[in-house]
């Protein structure tokens, strides 16, 4: 594999990202004359306006918040609009009248205090919408960590509790969503019944669940879903190994409203609402496919609906990318395997140390599969499209024949640091972390294989 390949898959990937690329995507979804601002077809009279109210939060944030400014005529902006959206620390700018607000550290997807402080503030905001005011809702991956105002009774403690539990379990997002969401004064869509007052309220998602669900969406703060509170319950009870492990009041709080058939949650959004699914994983992967081919690979795409677990994905890429260099797999060389969607990791039980994410373990494992028989003409990267894999300051790896050469050199194993999930570790030793700092976007991972002739 030359280097002129391996900086390829780089720019492969990059080009997916690029495409989902937050301002670019709101752009592309909004527009202004200077008289009438349009959001996804739906038009508004700036004239008619008294007040545009920007609120939200996810990793994608600020290039949201960022384009809308950028959309409007400047005496409006400075006159007429207001907002908070809540985003991690490290992707806080200075606007001009939307407030970003650092909810969270970087790298630490936990709620906080900071974080419910924000929620409250935008709550508080959409809150004192009028029939006479436009209210945008800007909502991206990592939304539900951002927003984490907790329902009456339940305390932030209580809510991590639960959060690390499932997290350290290996719940699904689903999963984790559908508990936070039954816990929370922001998601399943009271935000819009904060804001019912408004003449009309927008939602503007980009997407990080399979699939686009829009309730799954940092747990839907626009948006009712058919979770209950006894599917919450039965999510704990799944991961839960001793009762202890989740707060009483959690328990009794659920089980209490579980019990109510009049659980007020149920109600009618306001008619006024509508959601907008502006972005997702589709197309990165897309945008990939299309910069690929233009190298002259030709390009088999699995689409962006994978799961499973990480480095069972890793091995079985790895197997497909050997079948194409064989001469057996679905395109001819040179080829490009492009993939989206979200693995798992199944985390052991360690006392141990340990650094990384989905995107490092599945390249990791793709490196354990390939340990006595090397990459010769295949590379392989996996990356999470905001930046950030895991609690780690890298966005994924990449693998191929030189790294190869480099961990034999060292006599570097991957066998034990997969088997306690220490996979940033590996690589910081050996060379294939990719960084890119926040993207200010999160459309899942995007994964991309070569195969040269």
């Amino acid at each position: 594999m030359s280097a002129e390949a391996t900086a390829e898959v780089r720019g492969i990937w990059q080009a997916g990202v690029d495409a989902v690329d937050s301002g670019r995507l709101v752009r592309a979804a909004v527009s202004c004359d200077g008289t009438t601002l349009e959001v996804c077809g739906r038009r508004h009279s700036l004239e008619a306006l008294e007040r545009l109210i920007v609120v939200g939060g996810g990793k994608a944030g600020a290039g949201m918040a960022a384009a809308i400014e950028d959309l409007l005529p400047g005496g409006f902006v400075e006159e007429r609009v207001s907002g908070w959206v809540n985003v991690p620390g490290d992707c806080v700018k200075s606007l001009v009248s939307i407030h970003l607000h650092a909810a969270r550290p970087a790298g630490v997807n936990e709620p906080t205090a900071e974080g419910v402080a924000g929620s409250k503030e935008i709550l508080d905001l959409a809150g004192g919408a009028s029939e006479k005011d436009l209210v945008l809702v800007l909502i991206s991956g990592g939304g539900s960590a951002l927003l984490p105002a907790p329902c009456a009774g339940i305390t932030l403690e209580d809510k991590l509790a639960v959060t690390r539990l499932l997290m350290l379990s290996g719940a699904s997002i689903k999963q984790l969503n559908c508990v936070r969401k039954r816990l929370s004064a922001l998601k399943d869509g009271n935000l819009a019944r904060a804001a019912r007052a408004a003449r009309a309220i927008q939602g503007l998602l980009i997407s990080d669940v399979i699939g686009d669900p829009l309730d799954m969406i940092a747990s839907g703060p626009t948006v009712v879903d058919g979770s209950t509170d006894l599917g919450a319950l039965k999510v704990l009870k799944k991961f839960a190994k001793r009762y202890e492990d989740v707060p009483e009041v959690v328990w009794r709080t659920l089980e209490a409203r579980a019990a109510d058939a009049g659980d007020a949650r149920a109600d009618e959004l306001p008619d006024s609402l509508s959601n907008h699914v502006i972005g997702n994983n589709a197309i990165a992967v897309a945008a990939a496919a299309d910069h690929a081919g233009s190298l002259g690979y030709h390009v088999h795409s699995l689409g962006s609906g994978n799961e499973g677990i990480a480095r069972d994905e890793g091995v079985r890429l790895l197997e497909l990318c050997r079948e194409i260099r064989a001469g057996k797999g679905p395109v001819e060389l040179p080829a490009c395997v492009i993939s989206g969607g979200e693995p798992l990791v199944e985390l052991a039980q360690t006392d141990q140390p340990r650094r990384g994410g989905r995107n490092q373990e599945l390249v990791l494992a793709v490196l354990e599969a390939a340990w006595d028989t090397g990459l010769d003409r295949i590379a392989i990267l996996s990356g999470g499209t905001d930046g950030e894999d895991g609690p780690t300051d890298a966005a994924g790896a990449i693998v191929d024949q030189d790294l190869w050469r480099a961990a034999r050199a060292l006599k570097l194993h991957p066998e034990p640091f997969l088997a306690i999930n220490d996979s940033y570790t590996y690589f910081e030793s050996t060379g294939g972390l990719l960084k890119t700092g926040p993207t200010h976007t999160n459309v899942m991972d995007l994964r991309v294989a070569v195969v040269t002739s």
